[in-house]
């Protein structure tokens, strides 16, 4: 079974919602040098490349000695990115790992590479439990809903499923470790415009469920803490500070 793959974490600069943070400091590091440094566990660091258009990280890159590729400034999403870098870098499949999630564990890593091992071609997700309605109920966090065999059926920033008093009962949440396969990837950027569903949630991974893909969400750590807002930054803190 073949294994020729690379992890691509894309890193954009310009956040609306936090402009800048790749490259923000987390304890003497750089967000994104945490991203890469939990990716070259998983994987050889030949294999792992950080995906850019801005000038400010690849001399970040550069100075840290981290692979890097420039994407056009144009692409809408990470994963469009993420179909950049297959263009020029062949192989059977890609891990989309998100520079903005700078507690991703390795072992999840390496559990989505696994698992689109044993079933290529198929798109993956990584996702986990979500613990407390504080989270349930955060619009930055995506709610998954799956069914039985843990195909992905919707994915919304609502907080989703709800009861009739819309309570938090149990529910998943998405973690940004993506599996694609380069013809995945190649329909993701298609016209690299955003269907219906995905421009309203803002969620990329809605691309490919319109689409009418067949999206596995496979069961990973809840370590993970995706950082959108300088309040999610805090929380990253706070757990490396053990507070």
């Amino acid at each position: 079974m073949s294994q020729d793959f690379f992890i691509i974490i894309p890193a954009r600069y310009s956040s609306s919602r936090f402009p800048g943070k790749p490259l923000v400091d987390i304890n003497g590091r750089s967000m994104l040098e945490r991203v890469w440094e939990k990716c070259i566990e998983a994987a050889p660091r030949e294999r792992v490349i950080v995906a850019t258009d801005d000038e400010r990280i690849e001399t970040h890159c550069k100075e840290r000695d981290i692979n890097f590729i420039n994407t056009p400034s144009e692409c809408i999403t990470g994963t469009d990115r993420v179909a950049e870098v297959s263009k020029v870098f062949p192989a059977d499949f890609y891990i989309n790992v998100q520079g903005d999630e700078p507690l991703i564990n390795p072992s999840d890593i390496q559990l989505i590479i696994n698992n689109y091992i044993q079933s290529p071609g198929r798109c993956l997700c990584g996702m986990s439990t979500i613990l407390n309605q504080e989270d349930f109920l955060n619009l930055n966090i995506p709610k998954v809903i799956t069914d039985t065999s843990g195909r992905l059926l919707y994915i919304s920033r609502a907080p989703i499923p709800a009861n009739k008093k819309g309570a938090f009962v149990s529910a998943k949440k998405q973690v940004c470790i993506y599996a694609f396969s380069p013809e995945a990837l190649q329909e993701f950027g298609v016209g690299s415009t955003k269907e219906w569903n995905e421009s309203i949630e803002d969620i990329e991974i809605l691309r490919l469920i319109e689409r009418g893909y067949d999206i596995g969400m496979i069961e990973v750590s809840g370590s993970s803490v995706a950082v959108d807002t300088p309040d999610d930054l805090k929380k990253v803190k706070e757990y490396l500070n053990g507070l």
